[in-house]
């Protein structure tokens, strides 16, 4: 399976970012190498599948070759007086949505595994269609045999999907034209994504 790192993904690759950041790879350098590493059989990477939120995402966790930090943190008394909130978006298209993240006097810890998150050739040429982007074929190399696309990188300790922030959910729900996905909030899996972020937050 050949995957391409999408224009919203590298996003990741800029120092200013607020989640997961990948500082010592070029975006070509760190797509190069996620395809080889899902084009071999090596022992040392290991890697494994999972189904995403949708039929068209999928999730994929690899060991972490990069210096990507911690991109999440649980809450505790120690970590408590660094905890921030807000609204922000994350382009000038989208809606502001509340958020919650860790501004830490020291740097995260390395992350043991990248989380890639993945939207189906399909998926992303629909939603930038509905968006009224003009140049798809900038966006998604349209010449190239890419069936997905990075949307998201997750540095983590843990080799499982985490939840799906609420506000993403209520992004998605709002539909492609506010940034979304278009996917219906479904209430158990929103329930379960605030369980989880009732006691994490991001790190920025």
């Amino acid at each position: 399976m050949k995957i391409k790192l999408t224009d919203f993904a590298k996003r990741h690759f800029d120092k200013t970012f607020g989640s997961t950041k990948i500082l010592d790879y070029t975006p070509k350098e760190f797509e190069e190498e996620v395809n080889t590493i899902l084009g071999t059989e090596a022992p040392e990477y290991d890697y494994n599948y999972q189904t995403g939120y949708a039929p068209f995402c999928k999730l994929i966790c690899i060991d972490n070759f990069t210096d990507a930090k911690l991109g999440s943190m649980k809450i505790t008394l120690e970590n408590y007086q660094y905890l921030r909130s807000g609204y922000s978006a994350r382009n000038e298209k989208e809606l502001p949505v509340f958020s919650r993240w860790f501004e830490l006097p020291i740097p995260a810890p390395k992350a043991e595994y990248l989380m890639l998150v993945l939207y189906n050739r399909e998926q992303l040429l629909k939603e930038w269609k509905d968006k009224g982007l003009e140049d798809i074929g900038e966006k998604f190399d349209l010449d190239d045999d890419s069936e997905y696309g990075i949307v998201a990188i997750l540095g983590q300790d843990w080799d499982e999907e985490e939840p799906m922030k609420p506000e993403t959910m209520i992004r998605n729900a709002l539909g492609i034209k506010e940034g979304g996905s278009g996917v219906t909030l479904e209430k158990d899996k929103y329930k379960k994504s605030v369980d989880f972020w009732q006691t994490h937050a991001t790190i920025r």
